[in-house]
């Protein structure tokens, strides 16, 4: 089933601030110039480099994100809400940033999937006339065209599940694995500022490898 609408996501419910959410639309970038030189940023690189040695892997450290949100892995946001990091059996691991209210959400995923590039597959359930049915599809579909930053082609799907449900998503490949980045459409925010937040989250990846 489609889901361009922006409805409220189940899987976590936290404080945001309208007022600082609606200026989370894409913001001027940094110059290309700037950005190709760029490092992760010593305010918070310390847990994404935590992450990458757990999971003996590189991960892709965001240098900036929609506001209020803050990538400082292990923070928690004023009032309700912050970050969270799992990392599963494989290495494969999510970091999702969230922080809502009644007025809205601002939700964004960074997820990788070691020694995997195939889209994983998620459970969809379906009851007609009380009988459930049970099938696995693709986590990501629908996609609509490509981006390139840097040395990421990263496709677009519209129609997401799982933990990304309701979301825009980018996925690409590195090295035999796959990576994601995605942001979910809500209010405050339109389909517009989404697409826009999530090309200059692309934009300003920072690759970071484990130590040694």
């Amino acid at each position: 089933m489609r889901r361009a609408a922006a409805l409220a996501l189940v899987l976590f419910t936290v404080p945001i601030a309208a007022a600082c959410a609606a200026q989370s639309a894409s913001s001027p970038s940094p110059p290309a110039s700037q950005a190709a030189t760029a490092a992760c940023p010593a305010e918070w690189a310390a847990g994404w480099r935590r992450l990458a040695d757990r999971i003996s892997a590189p991960v892709y450290c965001p240098r900036w994100v929609p506001s209020p949100l803050t990538p400082k892995l292990g923070e928690a946001y004023a009032g309700q809400g912050g970050t969270a990091v799992t990392v599963n059996k494989d290495g494969s691991y999510l970091v999702s940033l969230i922080w809502s209210d009644a007025s809205g959400e601002v939700h964004v995923n960074f997820g990788g999937y070691l020694h995997q590039t195939a889209i994983p597959r998620c459970d969809e359930v379906e009851t007609t006339n009380g009988k459930t049915v049970r099938t696995k599809v693709p986590c990501f579909s629908d996609p609509s065209g490509t981006s390139r930053a840097g040395a990421i082609t990263a496709t677009l799907y519209t129609v997401n599940r799982g933990p990304d449900q309701w979301h825009l998503l980018y996925a690409w490949k590195y090295h035999g694995s796959l990576y994601t980045l995605s942001q979910h459409v809500a209010a405050p925010l339109t389909y517009p500022q989404v697409a826009g937040d999530l090309k200059r989250m692309l934009r300003e990846l920072v690759l970071l490898p484990p130590a040694g």
